[in-house]
């Protein structure tokens, strides 16, 4: 419930603050004081719209800040855990800036937040019903939720919706997956032709590497078997040889040592070097003696080599590359094969979720046919009481063509206002102050469902006036039992009824015109009644008739 309301350079609105109570609250004043204006404030300070436009001609900001209170309100306080918040002795400071230069900000309790948290908040605790949006009543969708809110049929509505977004990625699903099992079936023969060739030449990796080595040393057989069979010759086969003359200078250092010992360790290294070399020339007189010169396996390299030179052309460049494709050819088919039995499984599931759909689009059309039949009931009670003795309210349902995400009809209102005339759709036989009029019983009898503690009427009494105002006035008064309601009205049969009178007003001061929004009791209403009556505020007589209006309904003070 909103406890204390203060509107800082708000469109017209200067610095406005206000404390409003349990029950009916009103707000009155001369056309164009700004009385709708506190109601846009609001809607802004709830998540609402913020537009650069509110901010008051040169003035750097506006501000909207209320109290609220949620002690004993467990969703709210599910909400606020959910979101990291908490409530101080059960009450919320909301707060919501708009800055000249378009930027927009938000805080719960001093703690910053977007405007969809300050809307997720403002839906459990407020329902405003603006100026014009008895228009609403006209669009499909609005009656629709009208409906499943009324029927209790909201859960089960977003069950239906979220089976048909299912259904549609499922379908979208397997739509892309049949277009890639055809788009690889189309050259499955293709590509079974590159992945044989390439399966066929049954490549290693560094293959190539190997050929080249082994093919050179084949090609060059008689030079190598030569020159290492000379070279094994001059380390150690033939007189006076390397490892000969090694072994002398080694021989003789180690006589020298036992000499002067400093040349013991390059005696030791002499003796090393001979012994690698003698080591090195017998790998070579191996190496000489076991050359191949095998003219046929060269051959058969060459032969390799061209094979793998040609498959690197074409899917190459390097032999990596070429076995590289061989495993995306191989998971292409994978592929393909996976493609048959995945479309079959998607389709099973696809089944699966047109059949929860049906269940669940089943069960929400037998429960919004009850709806509809109770809502009907209730409309019909409260019309006479609202002046619209003889007209006839009903929901209708157009099976559709097919499935939808709002379930498998359409909702309509039909209505008539004139007894012996056929309902119709309500865009075709309700005037506007009607509309408000059927706006309102629909907004009482959700009233009696939900629990939503304040509910916020702009105009609502459009179009009226008379007895129906008071019957307006009485229906006000009866929703507003129990819970807060807040209504801008310009009809004295309506604000007599409230328990909280508050009075928008053009002050002028110091070569300036403000806005100002102050509680009215006593002599102060009984003026501002009369002179809504139409009468001179001033006049015994229409103050008069403002006292008698006051004093026959129970709730003026």
């Amino acid at each position: 419930m909103l406890i204390e309301l203060r509107i800082q350079n708000f469109a017209v609105l200067k610095d406005l603050s206000a404390s409003l109570q349990a029950g009916l609250n009103v707000v009155t004043g001369e056309t164009g004081a700004g009385k709708s204006i506190v109601v846009d404030a609001v809607e802004m300070l709830l998540g609402g719209r913020a537009s650069v436009s509110v901010v008051r001609s040169g003035e750097g900001r506006a501000l909207v800040e209320a109290v609220v209170r949620v002690q004993g309100r467990d969703e709210a306080a599910g909400l606020l855990t959910e979101l990291g918040l908490e409530a101080e002795d059960g009450h919320l400071i909301l707060r919501r800036e708009v800055r000249a230069e378009g930027r927009s900000r938000g805080w719960v309790n001093g703690s910053p937040v977007t405007a969809g948290v300050l809307r997720r908040i403002g839906s459990l605790l407020v329902d405003i019903h603006g100026q014009h949006e008895h228009q609403r009543l006209l669009s499909g969708d609005f009656q629709r939720a009208v409906l499943d809110a009324f029927g209790g049929c909201e859960d089960l509505a977003a069950e239906v919706e979220a089976a048909f977004r299912r259904i549609a990625r499922l379908r979208q699903k397997a739509g892309a997956l049949e277009e890639r099992r055809r788009e690889l079936e189309s050259r499955a023969d293709f590509v079974r032709f590159q992945l044989g060739e390439i399966l066929g030449a049954k490549i290693r990796a560094g293959e190539d590497e190997e050929l080249r080595t082994e093919a050179n040393r084949l090609a060059n057989a008689d030079q190598l078997a030569r020159e290492s069979h000379a070279i094994h010759e001059a380390l150690q086969a033939e007189d006076d040889s390397v490892t000969d003359r090694l072994a002398d200078a080694a021989d003789r250092l180690r006589r020298l040592a036992d000499t002067d010992p400093s040349l013991a360790p390059f005696a030791s290294t002499l003796e090393d070097a001979y012994h690698q070399i003698s080591d090195t020339a017998t790998e070579l007189s191996h190496y000489a003696a076991g050359i191949d010169h095998d003219p046929a396996r060269l051959e058969s390299l060459r032969e390799r080599q061209a094979l793998l030179e040609r498959l690197q052309r074409k899917y190459g460049p390097a032999l990596a590359d070429v076995i590289a494709k061989g495993e995306a050819l191989q998971s292409e088919l994978d592929e393909l094969d996976a493609a048959d039995f995945d479309v079959d499984a998607l389709n099973r599931e696809l089944d699966r979720a047109k059949a929860h759909w049906n269940t669940a689009a089943t069960e929400l059309s037998r429960k919004r046919r009850e709806a509809g039949d109770k809502l009907s009931r209730a409309a019909m009670a409260a019309f006479p009481g609202l002046g619209l003795e003889g007209a006839r309210f009903e929901v209708r349902f157009e099976e559709l063509a097919a499935p939808m995400a709002r379930g498998r009809e359409r909702v309509r209102f039909m209505a008539t206002m004139n007894p012996g005339f056929p309902t119709a759709p309500l865009s075709r036989i309700a005037s506007g102050g009607e509309l408000s009029r059927v706006m309102l019983v629909l907004k009482s009898v959700l009233a009696g469902i939900d629990d939503l503690p304040t509910l916020i009427f702009d105009e609502i009494d459009a179009g009226i006036g008379g007895v129906v105002a008071g019957r307006v006035g009485e229906r006000l008064e009866e929703v507003a039992r129990g819970r807060q309601v807040l209504v801008v009205t310009h009809l004295a049969r309506i604000a007599a009824r409230a328990s909280n009178h508050l009075l928008v007003e053009k002050v002028a001061g110091k070569g300036t015109t403000v806005t100002a929004l102050r509680r009215l009791d006593g002599e102060e209403r009984v003026r501002e009644i009369a002179r809504m009556l139409g009468g001179d505020p001033e006049s015994a007589p229409s103050l008069d008739h403002a006292r008698e209006l006051l004093a026959t309904l129970p709730t003026a003070s």
